[in-house]
Formats: C-alpha cells, structure tokens, sequence
C-alpha cells in the first residue's frame, strides 16, 4: 500500500498543555499546513485516497464506462455538502490524521482497514476508531494495544470534542473484542494474511497479558479551538483513567482542507 509521511511534517507539538478540570493534562498539537505545497498535497492525497480504495484495483472495483474519479465521489467518499456528508468527512478525516501521527510520530503499527469496506460513504464504520499496536519481542508483557477514540469539529463554533471523545473512549474496552475480530476479518478479504498474526497476539489479553492503553482526541479548526473549553473535559469516570492519554489539536480552515484533500485524492488518479 502507498502510504507516505511527509503531510505529518505539519503536524508540530506546540509544546503546550490542556490541563483538564480532573488535572489531567491534554498535550496540543498544532496542524500548520501549506495548502499550495503541491507536492506534499499531491502525496498525501493519494495516501489518503488509498485508504478508501487500492489505487491498484480501482478499474476492477469501478462500474464499467464510470470514471475513476466519479466511482470516488459517489460510491467511496463522503458526499462535500449532503448531510451527514461533510461531518462523516471531518471524522475520516480526523481519524486517519490520528491514525498517521500514531504511525509515524509514535512508531506504532496501525492497520489501514477501517474506509475501504464501507458499504454506504455516508456512514462511518463501527467500532473504536484508531488501534494502534506495539510489540516487544524481548517481552512480550511489555506489547501494547492502544485504543484511540477520536472527535472532529472542523467547521466554526466551539464545542467540548474532548469531553465528547472521553466519554467514547470509556465504552472502548466493551467494544474491543468486536473491533479486533473486524479488523482481522477485512485483512483476511483483502488478503493481508501476514498481518493476521499481529491481532492473534492481541485476542487472548488472558493467556498472553500485554498492556491496554487508551486515547481520546480532539481534532479542531482554530475556528472551533478554545483552550478554556477543552479543558473543562473530565476523565474521572473513564473506567481506565489512570491509562488514558489527551490529544488536542488544532489548525487552521481544517474543514476547507480535508475538501481539498478529498478533491484532489478524487482527480489525481
């Protein structure tokens, strides 16, 4: 798969905090983005666009006498403009970001499965929203599962996502084991049998016990940002609060770039 990691250059720690009302601190990321970087916008475009679909069988997936870039807009991507088209485009869009800052910023394995087996664009996929696995071969006690529950508010308006993504967070651990079985199951239909392994290890936490970690995050334009009300989010009710990591970040016309990025994905092909 094409993945790139040159859009996460952006993406810079402001080396700020959020400390919560339960003093719980939220680490700030900053997204500062140059939407006329061709080249970078070019690359990340087609990294996004493979998560929706495998530039390599587009032709075959796509009805015959149907554009590429048409079998995208309407049968893969979230519509721009009929609802919930551009907030389910916030959430991918939120969550992928996520999902590469765990990636390439963490050195995490993240699996790449949740976009391209959607059945309706328009919805998103069930289950936690970023799994992200770390394995210590010296010991395997020391292997780790984090968990990401993720929030967007993209458009103008302030609103508590991180409250919101806590709060999420805490059912993650009910939902785990359905997660981890449908991540296996689409590696197993697109026949990414060698990566079934790493979530066998992770399936049985009784007979190989590995460490279970959580994140909440919230994914704001500057438009949407206010310090004051992120960080009257709570975690103490969160049933795995001592293990449970805040993110916040922020950036600027971030809904006016993710249109951009799905447009572009949709016509550089």
């Amino acid at each position: 798969m094409p993945w790139t990691n040159e859009h996460i250059q952006w993406l810079q720690d402001t080396g700020n905090v959020l400390t919560l009302a339960c003093g719980r601190e939220a680490k700030v990321f900053c997204f500062r983005h140059d939407i006329n970087d061709q080249a970078k916008m070019t690359a990340w475009a087609k990294h996004f666009r493979n998560h929706y679909c495998n530039d390599n069988q587009i032709d075959l997936i796509k009805a015959p006498g149907q554009t590429r870039s048409d079998y995208l807009l309407t049968m893969k991507f979230p519509n721009a403009t009929t609802a919930p088209g551009p907030s389910i485009r916030a959430g991918d869009f939120a969550e992928i970001l996520i999902a590469d800052y765990l990636t390439y910023l963490r050195n995490y394995l993240v699996p790449r499965t949740r976009y391209d087996r959607k059945g309706v664009p328009n919805e998103s996929t069930k289950g936690s929203d970023v799994l992200a696995f770390k394995q210590v071969q010296a010991n395997p006690r020391d292997d780790e599962l984090l968990v990401y529950e993720v929030k967007a508010k993209l458009s103008a308006g302030t609103k508590s996502m991180l409250q919101e993504a806590i709060d999420h967070s805490a059912k993650d651990h009910l939902r785990l084991a359905e997660s981890l079985n449908g991540i296996k199951q689409r590696m197993i239909d697109r026949n990414e049998l060698g990566s079934v392994g790493v979530i066998n290890r992770f399936q049985d936490s009784v007979n190989q016990p590995y460490k279970l970690r959580f994140g909440a995050a919230a994914v704001c334009s500057d438009s949407a940002y206010d310090a004051a009300i992120l960080a009257g989010a709570n975690s103490e009710a969160h049933p795995f609060n001592q293990d449970l990591e805040l993110l916040a970040i922020h950036g600027s016309e971030l809904m006016e770039l993710a249109h951009a990025l799905y447009e572009r994905a949709a016509n550089e092909i």
